[in-house]
């Protein structure tokens, strides 16, 4: 699935989608319009499932998909990822995304993206 390939209609309620981010010390409730008017939409591949995710085009080669949760229903995907575009460090590196399938399509968008120190319970 390309973003380039959505209906208009599509990509019009989508610019009015919001999401919460907290990254850098950057806060606020977002909206998509900005991602999709400076051309930084593109769906990346977790599993079977295509996600929008608020992060800019050229991350997608750092970025490592370390685990996901899907809800009973299909409808939400809990995403816990490593970006390592600004550190090589994993505590440093960590994202977590909660992503809500898009009314009427067949894919995802982040509805919260915020930084997440990658820690790993051993139990």
């Amino acid at each position: 699935m390309k973003f380039s390939e959505l209906p208009p209609e599509t990509v019009e309620r989508l610019k009015e989608r919001r999401y919460d981010r907290i990254v850098e010390k950057h806060e606020g409730p977002e909206r998509w319009k900005w991602q999709i008017e400076h051309g930084e939409c593109e769906f990346i591949q977790i599993g079977e499932h295509f996600v929008l995710l608020p992060v800019y085009l050229e991350h997608f080669p750092n970025i490592t998909i370390l685990r996901v949760v899907e809800s009973k229903d299909s409808k939400v995907l809990t995403v816990f990822l490593k970006d390592t575009t600004f550190y090589d460090d994993d505590f440093m590196s960590g994202f977590v995304a909660i992503c809500e399938k898009f009314a009427g399509e067949e894919f995802f968008t982040a509805i919260v993206y915020h930084e997440w120190f990658i820690i790993e319970n051993s139990d």
